[in-house]
């Protein structure tokens, strides 16, 4: 398996595998490939990764920044926060699920992501998968309209910003 950044030329197969991946999920909107395309569009997919066999994409994840506006502190001023992340989507085709290949579009992104000097990760998920990755909830990172539990970070550093969590507008995206 080779695990590389996209090129223009994937973003077919990138399309095909986010449908793939999300046909049957059970709270799946089936909007997530709309969502990738709205981010490439609006020039804020800062990561999207495929990982190939054979020459074949079998998987994908895009890392896209965020934005957490602060709660003021205790002087009454905001504190800001640069550099945090949304991991999301992350497909991998139905035949090829199971086989780590998810795990390790996800290691090899959040290594990326920290090398381009990110603080953190937060995403919206099931805890039982990405607690492996480190990632668990903070009460003090909200992410509005879900259940606190599905709202999951992974900070980089020791700062835990405090704060509301929005991602980009491209993650309303629905065609």
């Amino acid at each position: 398996m080779i695990i590389r950044k996209e090129k223009s030329s994937d973003v077919d197969a990138i399309t095909e595998v986010t449908v793939a991946a999300f046909k049957n999920h059970p709270i799946s909107q089936h909007t997530e490939q709309f969502i990738i395309q709205a981010l490439r569009d609006a020039g804020v997919l800062t990561l999207s990764l495929v990982a190939e066999i054979d020459e074949r994409i079998v998987g994908h994840v895009a890392f896209s920044p965020v934005v957490i506006r602060p709660k003021r502190n205790s002087e009454g001023t905001t504190d800001s926060t640069l550099n945090w992340f949304g991991l999301g989507p992350v497909s991998v085709l139905p035949e090829y699920q199971k086989q780590g290949i998810g795990s390790a579009l996800i290691r090899e992104g959040l290594s990326r992501i920290k090398e381009l000097g990110g603080q953190g990760c937060c995403l919206v998920g099931n805890s039982n998968y990405y607690q492996r990755f480190g990632f668990r909830n903070y009460p003090e990172l909200i992410y509005e309209g879900i259940p606190q539990e599905f709202f999951l970070a992974l900070p980089f550093t020791e700062t835990i910003p405090k704060g509301i969590v929005l991602f980009h507008e491209g993650f309303s995206a629905t065609h």
